[in-house]
């Protein structure tokens, strides 16, 4: 559907306001469809995010300031995130016994099977985009990387 459409509006002040609204409606959308897929599996897009984070450090423990730094949503609490994750029994919490100071966090045997039932039904989300040539990924990543500079 045109974002004329979606939002109602015919007109806008430039084409580049109508890239922000498009990306911003974009976006939701993709937030949206995701929490969907999530809820299914008694997860928030953020705790998906941690636990995609703890997987991909390969059995190294991560530190919690690691995890906030990589996280897609920067105003995401990665400490309640990862408490959530605790009782769930996805993660783990120790006090590193070098630093006392310092927390490591690691991915459980039930986390990584977690994830392994996600990766199907997130893949078959990515395919939404089937449409779109890897070309026109390719450009499409490249402008919105250009837009963050």
């Amino acid at each position: 559907m045109r974002l004329e459409e979606e939002i109602k509006q015919s007109k806008f002040e430039s084409e580049q306001q109508k890239a922000v609204l498009n990306i911003m409606v974009t976006s939701n959308w993709i937030t949206s469809n995701q929490t969907k897929l999530l809820k299914k599996f008694d997860l928030s897009p953020p705790q998906y995010n941690v636990l995609r984070i703890l997987r991909g450090a390969k059995d190294k423990p991560v530190m919690l300031a690691d995890i906030s730094s990589r996280m897609l949503d920067k105003m995401s609490n990665a400490t309640r995130l990862v408490e959530k994750l605790k009782q769930k029994g996805l993660v783990n919490r120790e006090q590193c016994e070098v630093n006392r100071r310092q927390v490591d966090i690691s991915i459980t045997e039930q986390g990584l099977q977690l994830l392994l039932l996600i990766d199907a039904p997130m893949k078959d989300m990515t395919a939404l985009l089937s449409h779109i040539s890897t070309k026109e990924a390719q450009v499409l990543n490249e402008i919105l990387d250009k837009w963050r500079k």
